[in-house]
């Protein structure tokens, strides 16, 4: 069986192919498939996002199809960035142009709780679309620190933890990152639909 995983991005494939190490299940990607154009994020959801992208992607290869889409929920700004998150300082911003306009919008509020959220959405090629989503909750800080990872993670503290995103170190993050729980809840509850009888 085969399950395409709408990225092309090399470190999200690869650390869905891990998770995914399935018997029987031949995982490939949108790099498999360049024909295939990018999917345009245009829904103002990430749940609506991450559907489109897996349902489009399985009725273009005819295989089962794998999405997500991630968004920075802050509390004190009733949930932007959100499915914005990307884009949150214009449509050609940078990393930094977005933590800065975070950062402004957030001035002289108290409350900084925030979650990272990932939705992933598996289609069939008939169109037959399920979600689920991953939550890492935390803080938005006053100031970047650390230099891993990248988006917002310079200002993310997750609960349990002193250390942002991007000072943690990468076993860490991928561990207890939103990513990485909505995948092992993925591997758990569709585990069956990709066994080999």
């Amino acid at each position: 069986m085969k399950l395409v995983i709408a990225t092309r991005n090399a470190h999200k494939l690869e650390e869905i192919r891990a998770i995914f190490d399935f018997q029987g299940l031949e995982v490939r990607s949108a790099f498999d498939f360049p024909e295939i154009p990018d999917v345009v994020e245009d829904r103002d959801t990430l749940e609506g996002n991450a559907e489109k992208k897996a349902f489009e992607i399985a009725k273009a290869t005819g295989c089962w199809a794998l999405a997500d889409d991630s968004g920075l929920e802050v509390f004190a700004l009733n949930g932007a960035p959100g499915v914005f998150s990307a884009r949150y300082a214009g449509d050609e911003c940078s990393y930094d142009a977005n933590n800065e306009k975070l950062l402004a919008e957030l001035q002289g509020k108290k409350e900084r709780s925030a979650r990272f959220r990932t939705v992933l959405a598996l289609s069939d090629p008939e169109g037959n679309v399920q979600t689920l989503e991953g939550i890492c909750t935390g803080q938005i800080i006053a100031e970047r620190r650390g230099t891993n990872g990248f988006g917002y993670d310079p200002l993310f503290i997750p609960d349990g933890y002193s250390e942002t995103f991007a000072e943690l170190d990468a076993v860490v993050k991928n561990r207890i990152s939103h990513r990485a729980r909505a995948l092992q809840k993925a591997a758990s509850e569709w585990r069956g639909l990709f066994s080999v009888n």
